[in-house]
């Protein structure tokens, strides 16, 4: 497996394959920038199909955390973990042990937190053997409910720029996946006076949601063909890509998932569509922004900044519009621009 030469390597500082054969650990962790402050990522868990699948994750996922830290204004770097297992049956105090062993090898270039397949629990318990974790309970704990928050707003302020509208009643949204996020997204947006279409795998996670929500179920494959106003993808990524793109009717597309876009290209595609993307690490960046302030914790200050991605997509919009470009494409170059000078200035 050529690392050097894959598509999603990025100049990324450290790759590092981890594995302990008595709990059965298998991970990757990459470390992709470091200049903003130490490597700040989620540790995913998920039952890839292959280790190129789980390689291209964490190398696309690594990057996407510096670009999201550095637009969210935080001091941290890009880094991003995986390990390659089912969440629901292969978990074990052993398993978190020894991930806690591979990250504290790094001596604090990389914090891990909770992803996808990964709870407050699990950090915890990697927290057992090294200090490097963050979203601990009893300080920032789980940041879920800030990443949800941020969501909504990035919806707010996708409807703002394409409607002129500051309000979301009887704005329909697709919701894909109704984990921790994608439900308190959920939440916002009906709270919000918007119409919810949605699917999952879980059964119960749809009664909730339409017991709660009054949403609509729709099968997993039927979400993307939905007539709505936003399509959310709130589950993994890639689900932006040539076969979905031209079933879609919404004209936003706006949620918490990394990685949405399949390839690059399908961002250019959207936009020739008419349909405005926002870029997922912007969206999502509510829950590091909430780790941000573990130290000395303080709600109010964290709700304070996550209110901020509103203005920041906007300004992005704004800027794709002028300038005809994507929205991917000005994220981007606004994230690197901002890594840029942090070199310089240490030069």
């Amino acid at each position: 497996m050529a690392i050097f030469e894959h598509l999603s390597f990025d100049e990324h500082e450290h790759v590092m394959f981890c594995h302990d054969k008595e709990s059965g650990l298998k991970a990757i962790i990459a470390v992709h920038d470091t200049t903003l402050g130490p490597a700040v990522g989620g540790c995913r868990m998920w039952p890839y199909d292959s280790e190129a699948d789980a390689v291209n994750d964490v190398l696309r996922l690594s990057r996407g955390m510096t670009y999201k830290n550095a637009l969210a204004g935080l001091e941290f770097g890009g880094g991003k973990s995986v390990i390659i297992g089912d969440p629901k049956s292969d978990k074990s105090e052993a398993l978190f042990h020894a991930f806690g062993r591979a990250v504290d090898s790094l001596g604090g270039r990389y914090y891990s937190a909770e992803d996808v397949g990964i709870n407050t629990s699990d950090i915890m318990t990697a927290h057992e053997v090294t200090p490097y974790m963050c979203g601990l309970e009893g300080q920032s704990g789980d940041p879920s409910p800030f990443t949800a928050l941020g969501t909504f707003l990035g919806i707010k302020a996708a409807v703002k720029h394409q409607r002129d509208l500051d309000s979301l009643e009887g704005i329909t949204v697709a919701v894909q996946g109704l984990g921790h996020v994608g439900f308190d997204t959920c939440r916002y947006l009906h709270e919000a006076g918007a119409k919810l279409i949605v699917c999952d795998l879980s059964a119960e996670q749809l009664d909730r949601a339409a017991t709660e929500f009054g949403a609509t179920v729709v099968g997993l494959d039927e979400i993307y063909s939905q007539a709505v106003d936003v399509y959310c993808p709130c589950a993994l990524g890639a689900t932006i890509n040539d076969n979905t793109i031209p079933q879609l009717k919404a004209t936003i597309v706006a949620g918490c998932a990394n990685n949405q876009l399949a390839e690059a290209r399908h961002g250019e595609i959207l936009k020739q569509k008419g349909i405005l993307y926002a870029p997922d690490y912007v969206i999502n960046a509510g829950g590091i922004i909430n780790v941000s302030f573990e130290k000395d914790y303080d709600a109010a200050k964290s709700e304070a900044k996550v209110r901020k991605i509103y203005d920041t997509l906007l300004t992005i919009f704004r800027k794709a519009e002028q300038e005809d470009r994507t929205t991917g494409e000005v994220a981007d170059e606004m994230a690197r621009e901002i890594i840029i000078k942090a070199r310089q200035a240490k030069a």
